[in-house]
């Protein structure tokens, strides 16, 4: 006992890495907005060890849900209790009912209390088997925290009020962390003085010029710098190249992204090369790989966007936040480079309303990979990082892996992926792109609550499906991707001619009568969707010719280019292997590419040459 205070107090400080049993916990993280509630966890083989340090004297709650609420969620309740440690498994059914486990698979490792805080440490397996119980994998995890000045008694733990919360975490797969030299150079990327709106979502968008270099340099971290107090409403920043093609007039002012008035500057920045989310550590490149900067090949121009998440409708509000690059004279031995696979951001990506699920796919081809990495590097690319993305219809996302027709593991996943909790992850090994590979981004949607089609583009209420692939060293690849033909699509609907030449878009229905004059969106709305039609024109979608793009990093294009069609024995969607009980899993936002009406016409005729309508 009086050992304890002294071990309290080690314990509490901020950079401390390991906890009063003698454990260490590399990764830590605050879950709540007022520095009560402090989280420390660590993966030691086919089990995690957890540290909760939380400012009150009574019960700390901690737990995993599937949506961030309490209903059908995995609960564990500690604490000391008149000198004496405690540690209760729970679950909530669909009603948020809480009952005790009756298979107790949470641990209890190291307790205390003192006056202010309680401390306690304790280990699970990552897969139980236990129904009650939520499976740790590389997915983003929902975790859900709360607490009380009192402590848990015989019927359970009193109501903790407003003192609970969520947080987005990947626990598998968190951000690595490297120590730097505290004289490496750095620059800032961050917004001044943005004036945040009374309303709960603002996506802000500033365009900067990189700092002028006389010769080249590598970034080889990037860290997130938060205004102090406003660690709750910066919810994710995203940084893009752009195109180098402008004068210093771009960076006069701000704006808020994806609004009609927005500066046509910001639609040429298209490729992400850093994100970051709330909860989430700076991102360091591997040491023998940097972000080249002060080479004509590099971004000249990037923009910047923020994502305020204000849900109390605060007024008066006023940001400087951003980013922080450091970076070295001592060039490391490849440039990293970045390649967008997946969809082509499009409105010919389609998603049926009221769909519990509904699969899309974006292929980055055998035959602009066979092209690009034959011209540039026979021997292969190696990737290190991958970010997955689509937006908040988005619940899913698989980059599988192909090479002569047979599936290698997946490269990354995120089966409960989070619109707000976007990052990076890195590969636990690197992985090797070859000449003839190709590349699947599967994305699986939610669209139940809505009345309407959802198309591709560049609201959050649209839809993207897109995996960012970091990668060493750079070849001229920006971009790998397809969209599916949309003449079948609308065939699938009943449409059978469209007003030719095109000269509106999007383009107009000819017949039949019943779509004659609208728009193919507004007859793909009128169309009557139900869930059986949504799961035939699923199957469909999945197996039509793509148009494919291969594009250059000036926004060229590789030969490849035009209809393809799909690779006929693909398993869809892919096939997950069950996880095995006490084992442990292994396994712009991108700009929106503005389909003009040339573009429209490239591929209608590409589409009409195939098909007559």
């Amino acid at each position: 006992m009086c050992c304890w205070p002294l071990l309290l107090l080690w314990g509490l400080l901020p950079g401390a890495a390991a906890g009063g049993s003698g454990r260490t916990y590399p990764h830590r993280t605050l879950l709540d907005s007022e520095g009560k509630y402090w989280l420390g966890w660590s993966q030691r083989g086919s089990q995690i060890a957890f540290r909760l340090q939380v400012r009150t004297a009574g019960y700390v709650g901690f737990g995993f849900s599937p949506t961030g609420a309490m209903a059908s969620a995995d609960i564990v309740v500690g604490g000391v209790a008149h000198g004496r440690p405690y540690l209760q498994d729970y679950f909530t059914n669909a009603n948020r009912e809480l009952k005790k486990d009756a298979q107790q698979d949470y641990h209890l490792e190291y307790a205390m209390e003192n006056s202010t805080h309680t401390i306690i440490e304790f280990t699970r397996e990552l897969h139980t088997c236990d129904i009650n119980d939520k499976s740790i994998t590389d997915s983003t995890v929902r975790v859900i925290w709360a607490y009380h000045h009192e402590d848990a008694g015989e019927a359970g733990p009193k109501y903790h009020d407003s003192n609970r919360g969520t947080k987005s975490l990947r626990l598998l797969n968190p951000e690595k962390t490297s120590v730097l030299s505290t004289a490496l150079p750095y620059f800032d990327l961050v917004n001044q003085d943005v004036p945040i709106p009374n309303k709960d979502t603002t996506y802000w968008c500033q365009m900067f010029k990189i700092p002028v270099f006389q010769e080249k340099h590598h970034v080889i971290k990037v860290e997130p710098v938060i205004q102090r107090g406003h660690e709750s409403l910066v919810h994710h920043i995203l940084l893009y190249q752009c195109s180098n093609n402008f004068n210093d007039s771009v960076l006069e002012s701000g704006h808020e992204c994806y609004h009609p008035n927005m500066p046509d500057a910001f639609l040429t920045c298209e490729t992400v090369i850093f994100a970051w989310a709330i909860g989430g550590e700076g991102f360091s490149y591997p040491p023998h790989v940097g972000l080249s900067l002060g080479t004509p090949l590099d971004p000249h121009y990037v923009l910047l966007e923020v994502h305020y998440d204000n849900p109390t409708y605060e007024e008066g509000l006023i940001d400087n936040s951003g980013l922080r690059l450091f970076y070295t004279m001592d060039i490391r031995k490849y440039d990293a480079g970045v390649i967008e696979a997946g969809l082509w951001v499009s409105l010919f990506h389609t998603i049926p309303p009221g769909m519990p699920e509904f699969h899309s796919e974006g292929h980055c081809t055998l035959e602009c990979l066979e092209e690009a990495l034959e011209a540039e590097k026979p021997s292969g690319i190696h990737v290190f990082a991958v970010l997955l993305h689509a937006h908040l219809a988005g619940r899913g996302i698989r980059l599988r892996h192909f090479r002569k027709g047979k599936e290698m593991k997946l490269l990354a996943y995120d089966d409960d992926f989070d619109f707000n909790f976007q990052e990076f992850q890195y590969l636990k090994e690197e992985e090797t792109i070859l000449p003839g590979d190709n590349l699947i981004t599967e994305c699986r949607y939610n669209t139940k609550d809505r009345a309407e089609m959802t198309w591709g583009g560049l609201s959050t209420r649209s839809e993207m499906c897109l995996s960012y692939l970091l990668y060493y060293p750079r070849i001229n690849l920006t971009r790998c991707a397809s969209i599916p033909d949309i003449m079948e699509q609308l065939q699938f609907i009943g449409v059978k001619e469209i007003y030719r030449p095109v000269t509106t878009w999007p383009f107009i229905i000819k017949s039949p009568k019943q779509y004659k004059n609208l728009s193919f969106m507004d007859a793909m709305n009128k169309f009557k969707w139900t869930k059986k039609e949504g799961l035939s024109f699923n199957k469909l979608v999945l197996s039509l010719p793509v148009n494919v793009r291969c594009s250059k990093t000036d926004n060229a294009e590789w030969s490849i280019q035009g209809m393809t069609a799909l690779p006929p024995d693909i398993e869809r969607p892919y096939k997950a292997e069950p996880l095995v009980c006490g084992t442990s899993s292994s396994s712009s936002l991108h700009r929106y590419f503005s389909i003009n009406l040339l573009v429209c016409l490239l591929l209608l005729s590409c589409t009409l040459s195939t098909k007559s309508l």
